[in-house]
């Protein structure tokens, strides 16, 4: 079974390009469900089964006070496990071929407000030299691009198109697509990438954004970056990457960018996962509609 979690690894990073993260997550996932197979049927092998076995280790999770978000997540892994599979013809059909996901309560990401914005980007003070130019851009690329952090992560000096005003970015499921830079962002790229030609060591050259040590960033230092930066200018409780891209999304659309324009900024497949940003547009629709509509300005 070891062999066989590790092709499945192989195939995620590979053919999948998914990041260490996720494939760290899917393995537990994998190893988790076989440890429960073991202990609960005795069975030890991960082939012949069933989704009554499958059912079970759902049972087992939400009874052990696991939220059915976290379920969820993990048969998504079991599901990819499974796929694979089919792929590679092991089995002939998936035990979860059936499966139906877990109700979940319908969050909503409150984004920054274009206040809060302007306070991270103009009002605080950054560190002197590399590590302040490189957080600065972060935080401004994240809000003017919309990308996923992994995407800013993995944004490489040839994925950069001056000439153009672009940079291109490879999403999920390997899809690249091209997003356009503002002036004041390439200006700040120019500057960047001419402070970390002076970096002492370059161990990963290829990759715009670089620890002082010269390496690749990694999820949580992102992820800290923003939260800490944020946490001087803002109360909400989320402060994240994500958090930004929600952002990013929402002033679009506040702004009167429409929703197809939105969908391939975000690289989104469809129409349903944009529609998730929509709701604080509406809202300031509402307001505008309320404060500009004659019949209600005459109302008693």
């Amino acid at each position: 079974m070891l062999e066989i979690r590790k092709s499945f690894g192989d195939y995620l990073s590979k053919e999948r390009n998914y990041s260490p993260h996720t494939l760290l997550a899917y393995d537990r996932d994998v190893e988790a469900f076989g440890e429960f197979l073991l202990a609960n049927f005795g069975q030890d092998n991960l082939i012949d089964v069933n989704y009554s076995q499958v059912r079970s280790w759902i049972v087992s999770l939400v009874e052990g006070g696991i939220s059915n978000n976290s379920v969820n997540r993990k048969i998504s892994s079991l599901k990819a496990f499974y796929k694979f599979l089919l792929k590679t013809r092991q089995i002939d059909t998936s035990p979860l071929l059936k499966h139906k996901a877990l109700k979940t309560p319908k969050k909503i990401q409150i984004p920054f407000s274009e206040k809060e914005l302007d306070a991270v980007l103009h009002q605080i003070q950054y560190p002197e030299g590399y590590e302040g130019l490189r957080d600065r851009l972060i935080i401004d690329l994240f809000y003017t691009t919309g990308i996923r952090r992994t995407e800013l992560i993995t944004l490489k000096l040839q994925h950069l198109d001056f000439a153009n005003g672009t940079l291109k970015v490879l999403g999920k499921r390997n899809k690249e697509r091209i997003i356009p830079v503002l002036p004041i962002i390439s200006h700040q790229l120019h500057t960047y990438i001419k402070e970390r030609a002076n970096l002492q060591e370059i161990k990963d050259p290829e990759f715009v954004f670089l620890t002082l040590k010269g390496v690749k960033l990694s999820d949580s230092l992102v992820y800290r970056l923003i939260n800490d930066y944020f946490s001087n200018v803002s109360e909400k409780v989320k402060k994240s990457p994500h958090i930004l891209r929600h952002t990013f999304a929402t002033h679009l659309l506040n702004n009167g960018a429409d929703l197809n324009s939105v969908k391939e900024l975000l690289g989104h497949s469809s129409l349903a996962s944009t529609q998730v940003y929509t709701h604080n547009s509406l809202a300031e629709l509402k307001k505008v509609y309320g404060e500009a509509h004659p019949r209600n300005r005459r109302q008693s």
